[in-house]
């Protein structure tokens, strides 16, 4: 439950390139260009995950608890279904309320599990964003890149790109040693998107909002 409303919240904002002049330039004959898919490069960096896995640790607790009452409820009902003609008008009626009190509790929580488990991803993603943004300024500037193109954007305008072109993996492996974070243990829950990066044609995720420019 929590994870899938995680998924929505991972795809959050993608930090923006720094504000183009008034007046465009021409592309220069040499200009060098690589495609990233940046919300995965996030996910997929060792930090990512690890911090993605300690989500999940945080918020397991309350979903077991939401599990617990949702099997009570379950219970409950059928319990009333089988019994039901043997009971009297008032017991019916008693029981009736109790399940769907007890609903409502679980519609409440599950809400709020939804709505404190999305912000906190959300903050999760953004603050890791902006430093993933920061390696990956440096390593185009290294190389040489004169223009990035996001494809994991929804309405990225790359239709083809090489492969030679998607630096993904290379930003991930650049912020994974810069981060020093270690690779976390083989078998732990990746984050939402920590897939191998995707081949650089238009993807079908969420386009990401834009925040703040660096």
């Amino acid at each position: 439950m929590l994870a899938s409303g995680l998924v929505l919240s991972a795809s959050a904002q993608t930090p923006a390139a720094p504000a183009a002049s008034a007046a465009p330039t021409a592309v220069p004959s040499s200009a060098k260009i690589a495609v990233i898919a940046f919300q995965p490069a996030v996910a997929q960096t060792n930090e990512g995950q690890r911090a993605f896995a300690d989500l999940q640790k945080k918020y397991a607790p309350k979903e077991a608890a939401l599990k617990s009452l949702s099997d009570e409820i379950d219970g409950m009902t059928k319990q009333l279904q089988t019994q039901g003609t043997t009971l009297s008008e008032a017991d019916r009626s008693t029981r009736a309320k109790a399940i769907d009190d007890k609903k409502k509790q679980l519609d409440r929580e599950t809400q709020d599990l939804r709505s404190d488990g999305q912000q906190d991803m959300q903050d999760l993603y953004t603050n890791l964003a902006s430093k993933v943004y920061d390696v990956m300024q440096t390593y185009a500037e290294q190389q040489g890149f004169t223009l990035i193109l996001d494809i994991s954007q929804q309405q990225s305008p790359v239709l083809y790109a090489s492969q030679g072109t998607n630096i993904t993996k290379s930003v991930i492996d650049a912020y994974n040693v810069k981060s020093g974070v270690p690779a976390p243990p083989a078998g732990e829950q990746a984050a939402p998107g920590a897939q191998a990066a995707p081949r650089p044609t238009r993807p079908a995720t969420s386009a990401p909002k834009q925040p703040a420019s660096h």
